[in-house]
């Protein structure tokens, strides 16, 4: 294998969004990835691009500016990536969410986001199928949804239009270091690549790469589940998050009335329709190392909080369950950085459950900290 200007390890939305970036800036990049393009967590996830459940302020900035990333990207990229800025509904289901409802959307308001809190009425009104019960909702036009896999590929081809090398079921086995501690090269299962820079993006199978070089990288595997309906016509066209998954997603306790299992599990309502005809329910979130396989359980509570908030799927059929790793840091946000004790080595992980979000924003910053830009 020859030299290359950056070697890029991962090939899920991160991994080719770095190497796209770095292509655009001029740079000859290799990418590698044990397993194909999207091969990982990216196809094991939803394709909600959520600026609506980000905190207000750097986060929420971070989601705007990677919106306005993708839609600039998407007609220039090769493969349809499915973008289409269905905005998001956020019901509620309790009165004692009504006031966090309301600081949050104040909050979000004031750090420039376009969102609105509805009525009962106003709520029924949107989404007509939702349980009649609801005390309100906030709705979201920002967000906007995608095809995870599609955003992959597109950005692998597009890289490769830059120049890049992509090579699939291509496993790094060590990175080499010189004289001074620096990278000198990356050793593959198909050869040597010589470089003065390796760019980490392998969520949460990047810890042991980082194992391999004596570092920690904080990152822990955070497990989701989630159902896929057959097709029909689904009873929404945006994206759908109770308003309680917004601190189920940050670690905060609920305030509405919500079973302990569905808590130990951090069950929350999420929906998302496909352009197939099919819809996306979620979500869980759990610590059980890389265990595979669907939890029963975990499924039949995903599917009971579903029918709490949308009466009408109760007799839908579930064709298929899914679950992915989502890469977990302890302050919620990734890990965009140079690591310091490696000259030439990059980190690019720990984005959990806001990768298809951030993959643009988080492409560009990687590529313009790796150029000097």
């Amino acid at each position: 294998m020859k030299a290359t200007d950056a070697v890029v390890i991962g090939g899920g939305v991160i991994g080719t969004a770095v190497a796209y970036y770095l292509g655009t800036e001029g740079a000859e990049v290799t990418l590698c990835d044990t397993r194909d393009i999207a091969g990982g967590t990216s196809s094991a996830c939803d394709g909600q691009v959520l600026v609506s459940n980000k905190k207000p302020g750097y986060d929420s900035d971070m989601a705007l500016k990677s919106q306005a990333l993708l839609e600039a990207m998407a007609p220039d990229l090769p493969i349809d990536i499915e973008h289409a800025p269905h905005g998001s509904l956020l019901p509620i289901d309790s009165e004692n969410d009504l006031g966090a409802a309301r600081d949050y959307v104040d909050g979000q308001r004031t750090a420039g986001l376009p969102m609105e809190l509805l009525d009962p009425r106003e709520t029924q009104s949107e989404c007509p199928a939702l349980a009649g019960d609801m005390v309100g909702a906030v709705l979201c036009p920002q967000d906007s949804v995608l095809n995870p896999m599609a955003l992959a590929f597109a950005t692998a081809e597009g890289a490769r239009q830059r120049g890049a090398h992509i090579h699939a079921f291509t496993e790094v086995l060590d990175i080499e270091r010189d004289a001074v501690g620096a990278v000198s090269a990356v050793i593959t299962s198909k050869g040597k690549v010589s470089t003065r820079c390796a760019v980490i993006a392998a969520g949460v199978w990047s810890r042991s790469l980082g194992e391999k070089l004596g570092l920690h990288f904080p990152v822990r595997p955070r497990k989701g589940h989630v159902l896929v309906a057959q097709r029909g016509q689904p009873p929404y066209q945006g994206n759908m998050q109770e308003f309680g998954y917004v601190m189920t997603k940050s670690g905060q306790r609920r305030t509405g009335d919500i079973e302990p299992e569905m808590e130990e599990y951090g069950v929350a309502f999420v929906y998302e329709a496909t352009p197939a005809g099919n819809f996306l329910v979620g979500s869980s979130r759990e610590f059980v190392g890389m265990s595979p396989g669907s939890n029963p359980e975990i499924m039949r509570l995903i599917a009971r909080r579903a029918v709490r908030f949308l009466p009408g799927i109760a007799d839908v059929n579930v064709i298929r369950t899914y679950t992915g790793f989502r890469p977990w840091t302890a302050d919620g946000r990734p890990i965009l950085s140079a690591v310091t004790e490696v000259p030439g080595l990059y980190l690019a992980t720990g984005h959990e459950g806001d990768g298809i979000c951030l993959a643009a924003v988080s492409g560009r910053l990687m590529a313009d900290m790796i150029t000097g830009t």
